[in-house]
């Protein structure tokens, strides 16, 4: 297993992906922390000029939506990352898996060390110290694009409150369990542009779009816990999407347990499927 896991942090290491795939998180999660923090602001200003209270929705979300006040814009804007930028330690890992498929070195891999469960395993430990780097990244710049922001137009941070701290903390669980999600993705799909493809279209269109949909009925409100960037958030505890009104989340324990699940599930198929097959 050590010589699996040595060779596996070799190969993500020696690449490029995993500290672009940071600076471009940490680029484009300050910008939308800096365009949220500001239209969060507007908003306020302008209820208090119309003498009414806004809420995070702007009108357009459910009943529960949140008034805007200063806590409920710190949460909603340090909550970015993992609410947006989940893709990125997603694409990390699977990029761990898909890369030796698109370069065909998965095949001395497997001659080195035949024990497919072993390599998938330590693929697995190896993505996260490169994950962590990822997720924080993102997170530091959610906090200083929205820290910056709010303290321009003199709103406070609330960067000394514990309850902020713990929110902002726990995103980076969130998405170091993201990239283990992604190398159990990347384990089933294995082409690598089929493999970001479907990752983009399902993190960044068709989950935000079912969370929406199934919290229109009742009997379905209770089931857009359970996916996946549902279960991310509420790792953090707080996202845009509870502000807004449009779901509730899992607790905290919760939240971590089914994206691990998700990550495992993936990875088990992944294993009878196509590490089960010949390989060559």
């Amino acid at each position: 297993m050590i010589a699996a896991l040595r060779a596996e942090l070799r190969k993500v290491a020696t690449t490029r992906s995993w500290w672009l795939l940071a600076l471009v998180m940490g680029a484009y999660m300050l910008t939308m922390a800096v365009i949220m923090a500001g239209s969060f602001i507007l908003a306020m200003r302008q209820a208090e000029e119309a003498g009414q209270p806004a809420d995070i929705s702007g009108g357009l979300g459910g009943d529960g939506a949140a008034v805007l006040d200063a806590t409920t814009v710190a949460t909603s804007v340090y909550t970015l990352a993992v609410a947006l930028g989940y893709i990125f330690p997603a694409i990390l890992g699977a990029l761990a898996v898909t890369t030796e498929f698109r370069h065909r070195t998965i095949t001395p891999t497997l001659l080195a060390e035949p024990r497919r469960g072993l390599v998938l395993g330590a693929k697995l430990v190896a993505v996260i110290p490169f994950a962590i780097v990822v997720a924080l990244a993102g997170v530091v710049g959610t906090v200083v694009g929205g820290a910056v922001t709010l303290a321009l137009f003199d709103e406070p941070t609330l960067l000394g409150d514990p309850e902020i701290q713990g929110v902002i903390g726990r995103q980076v669980l969130a998405l170091v369990l993201w990239a283990l999600v992604g190398v159990g993705f990347g384990s089933v799909l294995t082409n690598q542009v089929a493999a970001i493809v479907v990752l983009l279209a399902f993190t960044q269109f068709v989950e935000p779009l079912l969370r929406i949909l199934l919290a229109q009925f009742e009997a379905t409100e209770a089931a857009s816990k359970f996916l996946p960037g549902a279960a991310g958030e509420a790792i953090a505890g707080s996202s845009l999407y509870v502000s807004s009104g449009l779901a509730a989340l899992l607790e905290v324990w919760q939240g971590a347990l089914v994206l691990l699940a998700y990550a495992v599930v993936l990875v088990l198929i992944g294993r009878v499927t196509t590490f089960r097959r010949d390989i060559g």
